[in-house]
């Protein structure tokens, strides 16, 4: 049956068309990736065999040497460095058999391009010697009969051939030519000479110096030009420096030697070892907003993500056994040397050592010979499967423990040969660069032993048949190690017989705990350890270091919050108060210049911090704990963290104190009062899986739910004394005639009844009485906000939320009463029936928010600006006044209510009207007038990490 590829084609990828030949040879820019797939399968391939991995070899331009062999479902990528760029072709080929087509031609030829040009130059002593003759350092010389080797690496010259001319450094003249080398041939894009004729160089230099300097010229056949370095300089290998001295006559022919290859394992190269797992899943099931979720996570995928690989160094031994006096591989034989060729090939710094042996029976000369041709056999097996013949070393060690009674004789007649079956073999061994990732760490929220959360681990493409450990052969066996807190003798070891189990894992957090405070910040405690165990050789050969740890982290949530209310205003201002009301304000004021003289604040405040843990599979915890308390104190912390928002506010009265004195009321009886903040700062955190962009693990990180709360955050008070304004408003507003005899009659019927002071009370009880009557309008704004930041410790930008909400609260009332002072009892008075008011004010506040948070912490910057207050108003009402009086009697036990009615002015005098509209508050934007006017920063620190 006919199966398998048929042929291969150029799928995706740039190159360049016109050295391209169609379905035979394409050239591309070097550098570039291009990619291959199956054109045509052969007719007997079943769509079974189609989902098969492919192997795929980029193999020498003769098709004996397979460079480099990967397994892949999803075509293949090839990247051609500059280096390996020239007319060198790489025939790529596919077999799902792992075994080439010589018949017919399946693949394609492949060649990169790019411009020639030699990269580095030097002149050595010995072959492949790192050190040049001419160093930073100091300068070393040659005679004239030595050896030395000219080394260039080049670009874009792979596979073609160049001329090398040697020249002599002249000062006073032209450099003069020496000698010219023909078809130097360039391979795997190195220039390597072996130069032995340095002895006639003598007889070309004109007056020879003690010591003379040569270098090369490199010229392209192709263009006839010379090939420049990265600096566009056509010199090279400058200089040899060879003394005035001969060593040795001869002349020996220069030769051309392919480049010395070392090969330096590349530890984080992707690895494809048959002896592998391919996928670690670990599946947690969580409870959130009171729904399940189940998160899956690939721990490990084929090695993407892997880090910290090592390379230690491990052999490798197979034997492949003969019959007697033979030299045939039997099935048994072949099947282990394709396993081991395979994994050659994909291995490059690996080299072979076959050592070929026979048994005492017959002559020893004989055995010499057969234990060679045995080694050459394995030898010739490896080169025809395409490894690189000068990678393996063969040698026929002859008899194992040879006789010496035989004295050369035959003496198969007198031994039976079953006797040393185990002595007809060839040993294989190879040092195999380990792969040793670095173990893996998968962070887990557990909560404790009593209740245990279970997580759920696959591991997909578990295959150690074709491990080539001969002594110490990888298992195939998984198993987690319970260390707790830390690795003692007392860990317990738990196996499991399927790729996929369940396994129970817990924090040391136990529920036993009254209040855990230890976990405050629970990723900061220890957390339980839980090795997982798995091993193969591709990435986790080493049996003793952990292939996955799980740390379990304590399921505890911590709800904190606090509040601050500051009692006293941050700022109050006034003009043309008179009266009781500048009792007030003198008592208002006093307050805060005491706090600013003892640079503190008083304030009322309050804490609370609750736990809780041990969630149980409803994604309930079932305990919990909370700690609360209030306090009423002074703060001389605060002092600074509001000092800036008191020099704001006295920046806001003051402005809007002068804006007020320009809307035409001179002389308005009014006062401006800045009200504190009250705060309100709430956090909410607990340990939850980060979102991390680019990262298949996501880390466990620590969830941060912040909400701050003022209410108000700002506010701004202005009361105009209306009654006063009437006085000072009688001229503007109204030109005479019955309204303003009216305003006159009534406010003079009122303040002189009430300054004056009244006799109030009967024979057992009165008291002297004066007070100032107040009709005030007060218009008040003030804006409210919360924020909230949500964010985790691990988490990018991207996983960030901030939220800001704002209300501003415009609010307009009219507020009547009386100020009295009494030499016993306080008398309150009620205005009734004289005066009835209504009023309507608009304004609009633009504010906002701004919220930075760094690593100083969380800062809040308030956006304040007024757009203008307007107010239209009007009065009127009747002269007249009553009040109510309750009055206990002397000795009395029981309490008796009178009531007298006391006319001041005249009750049934003039009305009185008066309306308008007045600008009250011109627009201002308070913050960016506070900054210029104090030369401050205007920001409220919420949370300072430091």
């Amino acid at each position: 049956m006919a199966k398998g590829i048929k042929k291969i084609k150029f799928v995706k990828g740039e190159y360049f068309p016109k050295m391209t030949v169609a379905n035979q040879r394409i050239t591309i820019p070097a550098d570039k990736t291009v990619n291959f797939d199956v054109a045509e399968w052969l007719p007997d391939t079943t769509a079974e065999d189609k989902k098969k991995p492919i192997i795929w070899m980029r193999q020498s331009s003769d098709r004996k040497i397979i460079i480099k062999q990967i397994p892949s479902t999803t075509g293949y990528s090839l990247v051609i460095d500059k280096k390996y760029c020239g007319s060198y072709q790489f025939y790529i080929e596919a077999s799902l058999s792992g075994k080439r087509d010589f018949k017919n031609n399946v693949g394609l030829y492949v060649k990169g391009h790019c411009d020639p040009k030699i990269i580095t130059s030097k002149w050595t002593t010995q072959r492949g010697s790192k050190s040049s003759i001419k160093n930073k350092n100091k300068t070393k010389y040659i005679s004239y009969g030595h050896i030395v080797y000219l080394n260039l690496s080049t670009e874009g010259l792979n596979g073609r051939t160049v001329i090398v001319e040697l020249y002599n450094q002249q000062y006073a003249k032209k450099d003069k030519p020496i000698h010219v080398y023909m078809d130097v041939a360039v391979m795997d894009g190195e220039v390597n000479m072996k130069i032995q004729n340095t002895y006639s160089w003598m007889a070309y230099v004109d007056n020879i110096q003690n010591v003379e300097e040569f270098y090369v010229k490199v010229k392209d056949p192709v263009s006839n030009k010379y090939l420049v370095d990265n600096l566009g300089d056509d010199l090279h290998a400058i200089y040899l420096n060879v003394k005035n001295k001969v060593v040795t006559t001869n002349t020996n022919v220069s030769q051309n030697q392919t480049p010395t290859k070392v090969y330096v394992p590349d530890v984080n190269a992707a690895r494809i070892e048959p002896c592998k797992f391919e996928v670690i899943k670990i599946t947690e099931s969580d409870i959130k907003d009171g729904k399940a979720i189940n998160t899956t996570v690939k721990v490990f995928n084929n090695g993407i993500g892997v880090s910290k690989l090592k390379g230690g160094q491990e052999k490798i031994e197979r034997t492949i056994f003969f019959k007697f006096d033979g030299t045939i591989i039997d099935k048994d034989g072949e099947a282990i040397l394709n396993n081991i060729l395979k994994f050659l090939l994909e291995h490059k710094d690996s080299t072979m050592n076959l050592s070929g042996h026979a048994c005492v029976i017959g002559k020893q000369n004989y055995n010499k010979g057969l234990s060679q041709r045995r080694a050459d056999v394995i030898k010739k097996f490896f080169a025809d499967g395409g490894l690189e013949a000068g990678r393996i070393n063969s040698v026929g060690k002859g008899e194992v423990d040879p006789t010496d009674d035989k004295m050369g004789k035959d003496n198969i007649r007198f031994k039976n040969e079953r006797d040393y079956e185990n002595n007809r073999r060839v040993d294989i061994s190879f040092l195999f660069n380990a792969h040793d990732a670095q173990t893996i760490i998968y962070d887990v929220v557990a909560p404790s032993i009593s209740t245990k959360k279970d997580l759920l681990v696959d591991v997909s493409g578990f295959d150690i048949k074709s491990c080539f450990r001969a002594n110490n052969k990888h298992k195939k066996e998984i198993y987690v190690v319970d260390v707790g807190q830390a690795i003692d003798k007392g860990d317990t070891k738990q196996s499991f017989s399927t790729p996929s189990f369940t396994y129970k894992v817990y924090s040391d957090l136990s529920k036993f705990n009254l209040f855990p405070i230890q976990y405050i910040w629970p990723m900061a405690t220890t957390p339980n350890q839980f090795h997982f165990h798995a091993h193969t050789c591709r990435y986790f050969s080493n049996e003793k270091r952990t292939t996955v740890l799980l740390k379990a982290y304590p399921d505890v949530k911590w709800d904190f919050n606090f509040f601050l209310n500051l009692t006293n205003d941050l700022s109050v201002k006034g003009q043309n108060i008179g009266g009781s009301k500048l009792v007030d304000f003198h008592k208002r004021s006093g307050k805060i210049g005491a706090e600013r003289r003892w640079k503190q604040k008083d304030a009322s405040f309050g804490i609370s911090l609750k736990g809780e843990w041990d969630q149980d599979k409803k994604g309930l915890y079932s305990r919990n704990n909370e700690f609360k308390t209030e306090y009423e104190t002074k703060f001389k912390m605060l002092y600074d963290t509001f000092s800036s928002i008191g020099a704001i506010a006295d920046g806001i009265t003051s402005k809007t104190k002068g804006g007020v004195r320009g809307v035409g009321l001179k002389g308005l009886p009014v006062t401006f009062a800045v009200k504190p903040p009250n705060l309100k700062f709430g956090a909410v955190w607990n340990l939850e899986r980060a979102k991390i962009k680019n990262k298949e693990i996501q880390q466990i990180g620590t969830h941060v739910k912040i909400d701050f709360g003022a209410h108000p955050l700002i506010g701004i008070e202005m009361t105009i004394d209306l009654l006063g304004s009437l006085v000072v408003g009688a001229g503007a507003f109204f030109s005479g005639g019955a309204a303003t005899q009216a305003t006159q009659t009534l406010y003079d019927s009122i303040m002189s009844a009430i300054k004056k002071g009244g006799k109030v009370g009967n024979d057992n009880i009165g008291a002297n009485i004066e007070g100032d009557v107040y009709i005030d309008l007060v218009v008040s704004s003030t804006i409210e906000t919360g924020i909230g930041f949500e964010f985790n410790t691990v988490s990018d930008k991207s996983d960030t939320k901030v939220k800001v909400e704002g209300t501003n609260k415009l609010k307009v009332e009219i507020k009547a009463g009386a100020y009295l002072k009494a030499e016993i009892v306080i008398v309150v008075i009620t205005a009734s029936g004289y005066f009835e008011a209504k009023a309507s004010g608009s304004a609009s506040i633009t504010f906002g928010h701004s919220v930075n948070y760094d690593t100083e912490g969380l800062y809040y910057k308030p956006m304040l600006g007024f757009d203008g207050l307007i107010v239209e108003y009007s009065v009127s009402g009747k002269a007249g006044l009553a009040y109510k009086k309750k009055v206990p009697r002397m000795n009395d036990t029981k309490s008796k209510t009178k009531k007298d009615n006391i006319s001041i002015g005249d009750e049934s005098g003039g009305t009185v009207f008066l309306n308008d509209t007045i600008l009250l508050v011109p627009k201002f934007d308070v913050i960016e007038e506070m900054e210029k006017l104090f030369k401050i920063k205007v920001q409220i620190p919420i949370i300072k990490n430091n």
